[in-house]
């Protein structure tokens, strides 16, 4: 384990609460969640990244002075630079291009050295994050590849810890348990366990639709892989170290039930989970309602939601990728990120300064703001270069109103204009002012476009 001299906070991997789910409707079962999001590093993964160092070290393939290395969804690497960097370890993690910003920023706050590479690539692919961290961990001097997709230290950090403990928690009562696979290490860990312990206990698959580890389970086939919003679980691949033997039940979760399960877990039960928490819940549930006889079941929350507020737990961020319903339109109106309708747009008024028209673009993430009397009436738009030239020469002209640097002479389009004549608009200038005699309804930018014709892709 790890030496008396590494910070104490590595004591406190594991052992982590069970929680009995009481508001959602559950059938005839109990449903328990482990709070793996308790763990130190706000994961499951904290558990295998103690577990892979330890051993490599053990064995010699990590020496003082070495270089940690692997490619992660994330968590893991957040495990492995946890303990890693704790015991005084170069860390190096190679990411998916699709990994949420708070999982970056903390890798990076912790100080491992962060690559990030495509996300829309399948193994083989030279730019797949598992081979450009196996080129990494080939090139680097006394660098330790943790490889957690073939580390037998995976399995076996569930095995001997997770599983035991759900065994003691659940006082050697306990019918399914629904996990997701990701490298595989969680499934079969406890599927080696309650082998031994309990051969009856149904092993139920959680797998986000576009991942080919559902109907593997089922058919022993593999289909082709799609791609998929949720974080940390589901593969294009199967793991070398999966177990499916004890799997009695697999389900394909859809993003959207995903990403509204874990919202609908922090509103009805108070726990900020994941995307991959919502995927297990989901099928959780759907397990649970299928039952006829009372069984008691487990799951996991994977880790903790702080890490995907800019996206899970972001209304606007989920509407963009079209993950939340709203109302449709059939007209430009459903092209609007932020509606007014919907009471979304960020405005200025005339006599708001032109530094609080910078502060509130940079706080949304947008370069031009509609500016509105009373909230309500348009009178004008504001872009970065308008607030630019208003300050270049002095910048105490931040003081300065909106309304003396706003562009007042407007041109709109009615949603029922097509998109030809969005794009026409578009190419004029930078933003397309939607409105009628109804009023003011919001701004379409390119990427709004752009983020529509995305999402209309088969």
């Amino acid at each position: 384990m790890h030496s008396p001299s590494s910070p104490a906070v590595l004591a406190l991997i594991g052992n982590t609460p069970l929680v009995r789910v009481s508001r959602f409707d559950t059938g005839p079962c109990e449903l328990y969640l482990k709070l793996e999001s308790q763990n130190p590093g706000g994961s499951i993964k904290d558990r295998i990244g103690l577990a892979m160092i330890d051993a490599a070290e053990r064995d010699g393939r990590l020496r003082p002075g070495g270089t940690i290395v692997e490619a992660t969804a994330g968590n893991t690497g957040l495990g492995l630079a946890l303990v890693g960097r704790a015991k005084g370890y170069r860390v190096v993690l190679v990411v998916p291009d699709k990994m949420s910003t708070e999982k970056v920023l903390h890798l990076k706050a912790m100080g491992a050295e962060v690559h990030i590479t495509r996300s829309d690539v399948g193994k083989g692919h030279p730019d797949y994050y598992q081979d450009v961290a196996a080129r990494l961990a080939a090139d680097i001097p006394d660098a330790f590849f943790a490889d957690q997709f073939n580390n037998p230290a995976n399995p076996l950090a569930h095995e001997s810890s997770t599983a035991p403990e759900i065994w003691a928690q659940m006082q050697h009562d306990v019918d399914a348990i629904v996990v997701g696979v990701g490298s595989a290490g969680t499934l079969t860990g406890l599927t080696r366990f309650f082998k031994r312990v309990q051969p009856e206990l149904a092993m139920v698959l959680a797998d986000p639709v576009g991942s080919v580890v559902a109907e593997y389970s089922r058919s022993r086939a593999i289909g082709s892989a799609g791609s998929w919003a949720v974080e940390g679980i589901g593969e294009d691949f199967i793991p070398s170290i999966a177990d499916l033997s004890s799997v009695r039940h697999a389900y394909s979760v859809s993003d959207e039930d995903s990403f509204a399960h874990a919202r609908q877990l922090l509103r009805a039960e108070g726990i900020l989970g994941g995307s991959s928490t919502g995927t297990l819940l989901a099928a959780a549930l759907r397990y649970c309602r299928e039952q006829t006889e009372p069984k008691r079941v487990v799951s996991f929350v994977c880790d903790t939601g702080t890490r995907y507020l800019s996206k899970v737990y972001n209304d606007q961020w989920m509407t963009d990728q079209g993950l939340m319903q709203r109302t449709r339109y059939g007209d430009l109106r459903d092209l609007v990120a932020r509606r007014f309708e919907d009471g979304r747009v960020i405005s200025v008024g005339p006599d708001d300064t032109l530094l609080t028209a910078f502060q509130r673009m940079r706080l949304a993430d947008v370069s031009q703001l509609p500016v509105l009397v009373n909230g309500k009436q348009l009178v004008g738009v504001i872009d970065e270069s308008d607030i630019l030239l208003g300050v270049y020469e002095d910048a105490s002209h931040f003081s300065r109103t909106v309304a003396s640097a706003m562009t007042g002479q407007l041109e709109t389009l009615p949603p029922n204009a097509s998109l030809a004549e969005l794009q026409a608009e578009l190419d004029r200038g930078l933003v397309a002012i939607i409105a009628d005699a109804s009023g003011f309804h919001g701004l379409i930018t390119r990427s709004d476009l752009l983020n529509h014709l995305r999402r209309s892709l088969p």
